[in-house]
């Protein structure tokens, strides 16, 4: 092995590391004598050779639960191998000043050298050897100079890989940082010097992926702002000379980031910090004075610096002291780096999502409000500099702070809508940044809802600002913002407390074109702005536009055939039974109960079935339990019983959501109570199972199970590019509940819905639920009926 080429010697060596685990030490008691003595050869082919089966024989020690077998072992190779390394690695270095000009000695020797501080780190890791604590001046002192070595001769063009000068280096900070941590007393003299030569390494090593391996340091050592100011800024003076010595202080500010971060996530910044790390000492003392300077555009990179620090240690600074960076942070957002101004953009928006106690916002809009026109003007004018005119970050903290100010902003409005139009007109012409996008249209979103609260007549002023923009992005069919448009003209729609205006009764009819459902991410939206004609229009429809009803309702029928989009089919369906005059779908009823049997009979799902659910039950609520019977047994004769036994009762437990679940109960319960062939005639059978149904929808959990066939049903295929859809939360629709006032206590209503019907036909009630309802329902029910204060007669 020793003999053949350092590939093969590599695969060899990981070839003895397997047989020695299961051999060494017992049944290969010479191996260790046999390695030494390789050292004597003078040949580092050879040498390297042994080290690299070494360091396949002993890297499990870093690894190795500790335990009796393991101390022995250790204490077998310690005893044979730390001496003869120890001479090896003073010999290894001695020969590398001697062929200090000769590469290709050079490179064979800095291989040793890594292999030989590899071995030293798997020897170390368990616990701290008496012989290398007693020869630690030896290892460290020359560990130190190696470290602090820049031969020419050895680096490297290749920027992705690492050379043997870095991967030295690296290895090294992980022998320092392995003692730094473990074994701080012992290690604590030779720690400054570490420290200092590992500043150096941070100040002079570029950002080429070849250093990864060696600025992973910075996340290892063990120092405390005291000791970095005591060790190295006394020695750089950075104060004294700044636009000499500010790369020192990025390289300081950089280092102790990255020691005081244990955990972190994008969401929240640093989670977890190192307690020896004063993280607020550090900030008044060498963050806020750069954040405090006049000049907004000197040393970018420190002001840079600074504001990150604030961004990610936001949970862990004072709120006393974040609020002092406020106005910093709004001045920053004028410099003409575009790092600089991002960053003090994304820092702002950060912090006004921090939450304090109660879950409420740590700031509050009246602690925000002295800055609030400041800080508008200034976000505002950060989206004209170079290279920012579709700034996320920025548009971001615009959102982030209409969402904190909420009327504070009220008086700007004007102006800031006139400024979000003209962006959109502009960014409508190439829509290329999608998350610049959302936020502009979230921030137009929350300048309506904000304004509208305080004052709902305003709505007409933001139709008179969007609607001309509105009309090019759909003329030009500007198709990643078609979505977005709806959603907003849905906001706008149902502000509107009176009759529809007759500026979107005109775009009514083009909202049925066929070809705007053809495309997906339009689909939500859509269904969402036509549930906003119906709610606010009805009657104007059913009387201006009787002619566009079957439209919308061949609309319902293409959602209703996609498994994808049936859901959306049934808004649309709900909202039209809901709002629409009854005269104005009487025609049109049975064909709907048609369709929706067809679906059922050819591809029925889960997810169908609730919504099937929820629909008959609104149609029983709102045009009576009787019409629903009727309309059942006009398609097919006892075709109500069917439904009822198949469908109703088995399967109303997979409805969710509470308005959906009180939907159902009101429903049902008119079934019960509201229905005389449910009392007279052969479906008199179904009554108390259907009873039974109710009161499991009350108090059973909810059945969410799915068959497994539905698990994989297939996104019906849309041929070409398609939008997604982005759901605008600040354009967010409130839950709507038909049922209302009507009914707040569902159980309540059942049970006094029952009462009236025991006191019109005495004696059927009590009969019917004392012979088949079962004992646990009904404990339930007189619980319903004692809550109500009735009986049954």
């Amino acid at each position: 092995m020793l003999s053949s080429p350092e590939q093969m010697q590599k695969q060899l060596s990981d070839a003895i590391s397997i047989i020695g685990r299961e051999d060494f030490p017992q049944k290969w008691p010479d191996l260790l004598t046999e390695m030494v003595n390789r050292f004597q050869s003078g040949d580092f082919h050879v040498i390297n050779g042994v080290l690299r089966t070494a360091h396949s024989l002993f890297k499990r020690y870093r690894h190795e639960f500790k335990s009796n077998e393991l101390w022995t072992e250790i204490k077998l190779v310690l005893d044979a191998f730390a001496l003869p390394l120890t001479n090896l690695f003073k010999a290894t270095i001695e020969l590398c000043n001697t062929h200090a000009n000769d590469v290709s000695a050079l490179r064979i020797l800095f291989s040793s050298l890594i292999l030989i501080s590899k071995l030293f780190y798997s020897l170390n890791f368990q616990d701290l050897p008496e012989f290398f604590e007693d020869n630690m001046e030896t290892w460290m002192n020359n560990f130190h100079t190696l470290l602090t070595l820049d031969n020419k001769l050895l680096q490297t063009d290749d920027e992705e890989e690492a050379g043997l000068l870095e991967l030295l280096k690296s290895q090294i900070c992980d022998n320092a940082a392995l003692y730094a941590q473990k074994y701080d007393e012992e290690f604590q003299r030779y720690l400054p010097r570490f420290v200092t030569a590992i500043w150096n390494l941070l100040v002079t090593t570029g950002q080429e992926v070849k250093y990864d391996l060696l600025l992973r340091m910075r996340k290892h050592l063990k120092i405390t702002p005291r000791s970095i100011s005591e060790e190295i800024w006394k020695d750089l003076e950075y104060a004294k000379n700044p636009s000499v010595n500010w790369k020192h202080k990025d390289a300081a500010t950089y280092l102790v980031t990255s020691l005081a971060s244990k955990a972190q996530t994008q969401k929240h910044g640093i989670t977890q910090a190192n307690e020896l790390v004063n993280l607020t000492e550090f900030f008044v003392n060498h963050i806020l004075p750069d954040l405090k300077s006049a000049n907004v555009n000197e040393f970018p990179v420190l002001k840079a610096d600074g504001i990150k620090y604030v961004m990610i240690f936001r949970n862990q600074v004072p709120k006393e002291h974040l609020l002092v960076s406020v106005p910093l942070l709004i001045n920053y957002l004028q410099a003409e780096s575009i790092v600089v101004h991002t960053y003090a953009a994304h820092a702002l928006e950060r912090l006004f999502t921090m939450r304090g106690p109660n879950n409420a916002t740590l700031f509050t809009a009246a602690e925000i409000a002295p800055f609030v026109e400041i800080l508008l003007t200034n976000l505002f004018k950060a989206l004209t500099l170079p290279g920012s005119s579709e700034n996320e970050y920025i548009m971001k903290a615009i959102m982030r702070s209409f969402s904190l100010l909420q009327d504070a902003i009220i008086p700007y409005i004007p102006t800031l809508i006139s400024q979000l139009t003209q962006k959109l007109l502009a960014v409508s012409k190439n829509p290329s940044k999608p998350h610049f996008n959302h936020y502009m249209f979230e921030a137009i979103c929350l300048s309506i809802r904000i304004t509208c609260k305080a004052n709902p007549a305003a709505v007409v002023n933001f139709e008179e600002a969007l609607f001309l923009v509105f009309t090019e992005i759909l003329q030009n069919d500007v198709q990643e913002f078609i979505p977005y448009v709806f959603q907003v003209m849905s906001l706008l729609l149902e502000t509107h407390k009176n009759d529809i205006p007759s500026s979107y009764m005109a775009l009514f009819p083009h909202l049925l074109q066929p070809v705007l459902w053809e495309r997906t991410g339009n689909i939500p939206a859509l269904v969402r702005l036509l549930q906003a004609f119906l709610e606010r229009g009805s009657n104007t429809i059913a009387s201006a536009a009787a002619d566009k009803i079957p439209g919308l309702l061949g609309v319902f029928q293409k959602l209703i055939a996609s498994k994808a989009n049936d859901h959306q089919g049934f808004y649309l369906l709900n909202s039209i039974i809901e709002h629409m005059p009854p005269e104005s779908v009487d025609q049109y009823r049975k064909q709907i109960f048609i369709l929706l049997f067809q679906r059922l009979q050819n591809s029925k799902t889960t997810k169908f079935i609730k919504s099937f659910l929820v629909f008959i039950n609104l149609y029983c609520i709102k045009y009576g339990a009787l019409a629903l019977q009727e309309i059942f047994d006009g398609i097919q004769p006892k075709m109500f019983g069917m439904v009822l036994e198949k469908i109703i009762i088995p399967e109303i437990q997979k409805v969710s959501g509470n308005v959906e679940k009180k939907i159902c109960a009101v429903g049902i319960t008119k079934l019960l109570t509201e229905c005389p062939p449910m009392m007279d005639t052969e479906y008199t059978k179904l009554w108390t199972p259907l009873l039974q149904s109710l009161i499991g929808l009350f108090e059973l959990p909810e059945d969410n199970t799915i068959p497994d066939e539905e698990h994989f049903i297939d996104i019906e295929d849309t041929p070409g590019y398609q939008t997604a859809f982005s759901q605008l939360a600040f354009a967010g629709k409130k839950e709507h509940d038909p049922v209302g006032q009507m009914v707040n206590n569902p159980k309540i209503h059942l049970a006094q819905s029952l009462h009236k019907l025991s006191t019109a036909c005495p004696g059927r009630v009590p009969s019917l639920v004392s012979t088949s309802l079962n004992a646990e329902a009904l404990q339930y029910l007189q619980g319903y009926l004692q809550a109500a204060s009735v009986t049954l007669l």
